[in-house]
């Protein structure tokens, strides 16, 4: 009796080992694959060594690391609007499972969601981040270029922030944050949480001065001295 239910079991093995290697698509599929990649669904040596896992030497052998985000694995080049930043280059070596799956998972949070891990790329490309991000347009970030003053690659937000780089928040300015940023926007400020700093006295003075552009008090007045001034736009320079 013994026997025969070892030989069962093994011939039970047997069959699911030689349909593992066969079919895997249908025995060890984790999922569907992405739509790119839907004519490899019953090929899936394509991707895998068998007992290894997916290879990126075997991602490679379709994707040219030099082509990825120029052409397509056909060799076509990709428009230009519909392009995204062509970093792969710049990886200090091919790691596509560290970013990549081919069986998607679903993402129950935003949290879930695979984070690029900046230490793939060579130094060089750590340095340069507007290679990769569109370059902020805001006042606080116009003509800023060393992003790692504020910002960390593992973790954009929150960000650092050095004050006294902008204005100084000493004398009549050591203020409450509430004070000049109303609302919690701290995108935004204004200088009228102040009784002297009312907008038509504001105006007048500056007007006598040949000032008429005051959207922007820090820009000239980074110090916050009243007569510290520079880069004033007087009459005929406004914006």
């Amino acid at each position: 009796m013994k026997r025969s239910v070892w030989i069962g079991i093994s011939l039970v093995l047997a069959v699911i080992i030689y349909l593992s290697f066969t079919r895997p698509h249908e025995m060890v599929s984790p999922g569907n694959l992405i739509p790119a990649h839907a004519a490899l669904e019953s090929n899936c040596f394509a991707c895998h060594a068998p007992f290894q896992g997916a290879s990126a030497d075997r991602c490679t052998s379709c994707h040219v690391v030099a082509d990825i985000g120029l052409r397509t694995t056909k060799g076509v080049a990709i428009p230009q609007s519909q392009r995204h930043p062509a970093f792969h280059q710049a990886l200090t070596e091919p790691n596509c499972m560290a970013c990549h799956s081919d069986h998607p998972r679903p993402k129950l949070t935003k949290a879930s969601a695979v984070k690029f891990d900046h230490a793939l790329l060579k130094a060089n490309a750590r340095s340069s981040c507007q290679s990769c991000h569109t370059a902020p347009q805001d006042d606080l970030h116009r003509g800023q270029t060393a992003c790692a003053t504020c910002h960390q690659p593992a973790h954009w937000k929150p960000a650092t922030f050095d004050h006294s780089r902008y204005f100084l928040l000493d004398r009549d300015h050591n203020t409450a944050c509430t004070t000049c940023h109303l609302a919690g926007n701290y995108k935004q400020y204004t200088c009228y949480g102040c009784h002297e700093h009312q907008q038509d006295r504001i105006i007048a003075k500056h007007r006598e001065e040949g000032i008429r552009n005051i959207d922007n008090c820090v820009r000239c007045h980074r110090s916050g001295d009243a007569e510290g001034g520079e880069g004033q736009e007087r009459e005929g320079g406004d914006d």
